[in-house]
């Protein structure tokens, strides 16, 4: 089916609920009706997809009587889902990477029981201490992937492979999420790392929001999506306010809509589509009303496609 501005899959990110019920259940164990509640602000803000994240409900660890009710509350809400993400489950963790292979393998599974055409995996892990206790987590120290050298780096690609195989098989498409200081967490490396994998269906999500916010110098903007958006096949999508001063180097990042920072999505999304991008978008935000602002986003995004492909 051709795509147009109307019908293109823009879909909320569930990431502002946690993954706890209010009552503190973990949202795995939570009735339904928790669910039900939390995915019916999405609907009242008129989305008509969701990307069901494990950082909110982790559809790979459900059981099957579990997952019927999921679908339930989908259909019920008349929600659609095109993407699934994970989110700091690497594959390659060291405590914990078979599980979150095996789990991965399970989303592949069930993401056509869901029309989903993507599953999102990357490689960043569990936010350290500090960064949980700072006001934006990304002004802390995170976890780091070892250089591309590293025998770590072969069985990541080795893991990756093996899920886009699977994937390929229930016709699904694998995108890698870049995330700073992971085997994906430069534009370059992120282009090697896709191109080692060497699949069709294994492409990229070309995140840059999470790069733009870092305290620290970065790239050229405009370049980093010259290099990435041939290899786009999905796109978790935000933008931030950032100021340098050049005399001391202090960085200044706040997040904000799409329409208001230093990203211009209006150029970036319609070179995307040049190169043959027809991927969901997922609204992220972080602060503030994030699913309010996701929404303002999706507008924003239909108005970008609606010129682009007139």
């Amino acid at each position: 089916m051709m795509l147009t501005a109307e019908t293109w899959p823009i879909a909320a990110n569930m990431l502002s609920f946690g993954s706890v019920a209010p009552d503190g259940t973990p949202l795995i164990d939570a009735p339904a009706a928790v669910w039900r509640s939390q995915l019916q602000q999405v609907v009242d803000l008129d989305f008509e997809f969701v990307d069901p994240t494990d950082a909110w409900l982790s559809i790979g660890e459900l059981d099957d009587v579990r997952f019927k009710e999921f679908r339930s509350v989908l259909d019920e809400l008349g929600l659609r889902v095109p993407s699934v993400s994970t989110t700091r489950r690497s594959v390659v963790d060291a405590t914990d990477g078979e599980r979150f292979l095996a789990i991965g393998h399970r989303i592949i599974d069930r993401a056509p029981e869901l029309n989903a055409t993507i599953v999102n995996f990357g490689f960043m892990q569990a936010l350290r201490p500090a960064q949980r206790k700072a006001l934006w987590f990304w002004l802390e120290d995170g976890y780091h992937d070892p250089d591309d050298d590293s025998p770590l780096r072969t069985v990541a690609v080795e893991r990756i492979r093996e899920l886009g195989r699977h994937a390929a098989e229930v016709g699904v498409e694998i995108s890698l999420e870049m995330y700073e200081d992971t085997f994906i967490g430069t534009p370059d490396r992120a282009v090697r790392f896709v191109q080692d994998v060497g699949l069709p269906n294994v492409g990229l999500n070309p995140d840059l929001g999470n790069l733009v916010r870092l305290h620290r110098p970065i790239e050229d903007i405009p370049t980093m999506f010259d290099k990435v958006l041939p290899h786009t096949n999905f796109w978790h999508i935000k933008n931030y306010l950032r100021d340098e001063e050049p005399t001391t180097g202090q960085v200044f990042t706040a997040p904000v809509p799409l329409v208001m920072g230093v990203i211009n999505y209006r150029a970036h999304i319609r070179r995307a589509l040049e190169f043959g991008f027809r991927g969901p978008f997922v609204c992220e935000h972080y602060g503030s009303d994030s699913l309010g602002v996701a929404a303002i986003n999706r507008d924003y995004i239909r108005q970008v496609l609606r010129s682009a492909l007139r």
